[in-house]
């Protein structure tokens, strides 16, 4: 726990112990939770593919005692945790919305730029001592269409930013058209996908995983996209059918693909490597020291409200009151 620690053990440590979850098997687990974890209250959960637990399902929740009753996660995005195990066994989840939207878009925006002007393959080309020898023209993000799927948080803080930045026209598809849309830039609102990607010059993904939206964008949908348009995914890699990505890439349909997200990380499919026109980033979407420090504060808030029995601030969509 780097993030704000003395802020956290100071302000939490006045009304519970702290104790590492360090437990390396569901069985040690569950002996754990009746000695050294007896009597915990709330969870603190960081995202961390490569750990026993990075991800939270049935097999957890169903070893935890009924005294815990909230599981706070460091992210907005919480596919790493089955939400309705959780609910089954009395644990709510929170998460940490709005604390990402701002460093998640920066690398949307780096990678927008670096797929439309290709970036990725003149580092390449200059690393290997070739200057700009075989590098083709590339394309400027100015005034194209930038289709944002997705227009939450951090797909609000792209479009703006491209809108008034880089006089892109911000069109964009949700479930339902934004009650209040922005008034300080225009956006156009698209009833069905389809219609973003015939159109977008650019397309931006910003939405959660699940089992509805895995694959959503799979030969179908690239098969509409406009020739030469440029693909950036800062969501998560589930979203997109990696074989149709893939043959896109290769016919040429796409002119550039900007990814920070994998459907299986932290492994990278080892084709990606193969295209120079992909620019790829290790999930960075959030690694700076600010961001996680705001988003640290704000697991700080959920579970200090856990512990004084107060409302929770940021709890899961899908175990909000209806």
């Amino acid at each position: 726990m780097p993030y704000v620690k003395d802020i956290f053990y100071n302000k939490v440590g006045a009304f519970a112990d702290i104790v590492e979850l360090s437990s390396n098997s569901y069985e040690e687990l569950e002996k754990d939770f009746k000695t050294k974890y007896l009597g915990v209250k709330a969870i603190y959960h960081l995202r961390d593919p490569g750990s026993f637990f990075g991800h939270l399902g049935e097999e957890f929740f169903r070893r935890v005692p009924s005294s815990c009753t909230v599981c706070s996660h460091l992210g907005a995005g919480y596919d790493d945790i089955d939400v309705a195990a959780a609910r089954k066994h009395g644990v709510t989840v929170t998460h940490t919305p709005s604390a990402v939207d701002d460093a998640t878009a920066t690398t949307a925006i780096y990678l927008i730029i670096s797929a439309m002007r290709q970036f990725s393959k003149a580092e390449s080309a200059c690393r290997n001592g070739l200057w700009k020898k075989n590098l083709p023209l590339a394309r400027d993000p100015e005034y194209k269409t930038l289709g944002i799927v997705g227009m939450g948080g951090i797909g609000t803080v792209v479009a703006r930013r491209m809108a008034l930045g880089w006089g892109t026209k911000i069109i964009y598809h949700n479930r339902s058209k934004l009650k209040h849309e922005p008034t300080d830039f225009a956006v156009e609102y698209k009833e069905s996908l389809d219609d973003l990607l015939k159109e977008a010059d650019i397309v931006s993904l910003h939405i959660p995983m699940s089992a509805k939206t895995k694959n959503m964008l799979g030969k179908a949908q690239f098969d509409v996209m406009k020739k030469g348009s440029v693909l950036v995914n800062t969501a998560r890699g589930g979203l997109v059918d990696e074989a149709a990505l893939l043959e896109a890439i290769r016919s040429g349909k796409l002119h550039g693909v900007g990814l920070d997200v994998y459907p299986e990380e932290p492994k990278i499919t080892a084709e990606l490597f193969d295209h120079p026109m992909v620019t790829l980033l290790p999930h960075m979407g959030t690694e700076t020291w600010d961001s996680r420090d705001k988003m640290a504060l704000m697991v700080l808030d959920n579970i200090l409200a856990c512990l004084k029995d107060e409302p929770l601030p940021n709890i899961v969509p899908e175990h909000q009151k209806r």
